[in-house]
């Protein structure tokens, strides 16, 4: 929180205003790329004595076979197992060390990376995840041990009534789509991959290309740069595959409802819901507020107030979207007693027609506006904020003055935007409604 400073004197008391951090824009962001395909986005805060490190590179799931599905993710989790140059254990006593960290992770469409250290230490970071990235050999006995892993998190999804559901949900609402599939796979897919899968995934897949690095903290920007060019300039890859044009999805015809058993619970988690906008759509901002106010903002707005507060049917109730590159989904989850499945689902389809017919009042608009207006400077307060958010306008193409303009975007918005949106993508008509429980 900003500090207002005092100047004391005999005579009076005068107060300065508090002064503000400003937004990340392209005064203070600086964007170069690499000769080899890399881009760097970094900012300095020199008011911390660390930096947060985030990436991604567009290796993921996508390019998966479905009979080898959460191979992406396998390997992402391999890259930190063993380099030509650490082992395993090398690796994260090095990290430990210094009280660094570096990790990895996967999604449909890339592996992502993130790691905080001292701003001093920031060359053993980058030579680490250089390494990382660069130069695994997913050693056979680390590979098994992670296979391990790997299929006790599918055996205790499989007895999440969440998880199950949010799957099934998936299945309905993408079919025959790659968003439709598990990131994580099946146990089958997992017992399928072989050590040679991992290794040919990384070397048709992982290459400088596409490959974006943000750096914010304690660092001047150009040597930020100057450290990625250090370890990672000299990085070629003949061959690196570009990822798969993402195929149409087709919308539900009807409403489309499943139930995954599982026994012996005592919630049923469902989720319904339909195609929501892509990021970059020019409805995102409208359909984005307007599901502030259909089931986050507050108590979980409009849908954790009728299912939860008022009917107490639900654990948990809330709306949720999800735009990325693809169409994201526009969900309502809720955990119930398995009693009251039927009766939280016409709770919650009522409102969405009510919703879908009237939008939101002015009153119900201005808080959104202000709440995601107010909140944008706490997501930014921490260098990993910062690093996310530099992250989110280059995947995006949203432009470095992006943080600047947002206020204006949000304030731009009317019920007029919201209404019209809500009767884009969400016909109650056509709902995929996925149920998981006893």
């Amino acid at each position: 929180m900003p500090k207002t400073q005092n100047v004391t004197s005999r005579r009076r008391v005068v107060r300065f205003a508090p002064v503000l951090p400003s937004l990340p824009g392209p005064d203070d962001i600086h964007r170069e790329v690499l000769p080899n395909g890399i881009t760097v986005l970094a900012r300095a805060n020199f008011n911390s004595p660390s930096i947060s490190m985030s990436g991604y590179l567009m290796a993921g799931a996508l390019t998966e076979p479905d009979n080898k599905l959460g191979l992406a993710d396998f390997v992402s989790s391999a890259l930190m197992r063993g380099t030509q140059k650490r082992t395993f254990d090398q690796i994260f006593n090095e990290l430990e060390a210094v009280g660094a960290s570096l990790g990895f992770d996967s999604g449909v469409h890339a592996t992502s990376f993130g790691g905080r250290s001292l701003a001093e230490d920031l060359p053993l970071l980058l030579e680490l995840l250089s390494e990382a990235l660069r130069k695994p050999v997913f050693p056979k006995h680390e590979i098994e041990k992670l296979r391990a892993q790997l299929l006790t998190g599918l055996s205790i999804r499989a007895q999440d009534t969440s998880d199950m559901a949010s799957m099934i949900f998936d299945q309905i609402l993408y079919a025959g789509h790659p968003y439709s599939r598990p990131g994580d796979g099946y146990p089958e897919t997992i017992h399928a991959i072989t050590r040679k899968d991992l290794v040919d995934f990384h070397r048709l897949h992982f290459g400088p290309r596409g490959l974006v690095i943000a750096i914010v903290g304690g660092i001047e920007p150009k040597k930020a740069v100057e450290e990625v060019h250090r370890a990672l300039g000299g990085w070629q890859v003949k061959g690196q595959k570009d990822a798969p044009a993402l195929p149409p999805h087709k919308n539900l015809k009807k409403t489309v409802k499943r139930h995954y058993k599982i026994a012996g619970k005592s919630q049923s988690d469902l989720v319904v819901g339909t195609i929501g906008p892509r990021r970059r759509d020019p409805e995102f901002f409208a359909a984005s507020l307007g599901n502030s106010v259909l089931g986050q903002f507050g108590m979980m707005g409009r849908i954790g107030s009728v299912v939860r507060e008022r009917s107490g049917l639900a654990y948990y109730a809330y709306s949720s979207l999800s735009a990325g590159i693809g169409p994201g989904a526009w969900e309502v989850s809720a955990g119930v007693n398995p009693k009251n499945v039927s009766t939280a689902l016409n709770l919650i389809e009522k409102e969405l027609k009510r919703f879908v017919k009237n939008g939101v009042s002015a009153e119900e608009l201005a808080d959104s506006q202000a709440n995601y207006v107010g909140r944008l400077p706490l997501s930014l307060e921490s260098n990993g904020g910062v690093a996310g958010g530099l992250l989110h306008i280059e995947r995006y193409g949203l432009g470095l003055d992006y943080y600047q303009r947002y206020a204006g975007m949000v304030r731009a918005v009317t019920r007029e935007d919201i209404l019209a949106a809500a009767r884009k993508y969400i016909d109650p008509e056509k709902l995929a409604v996925a149920t998981a429980g006893p």
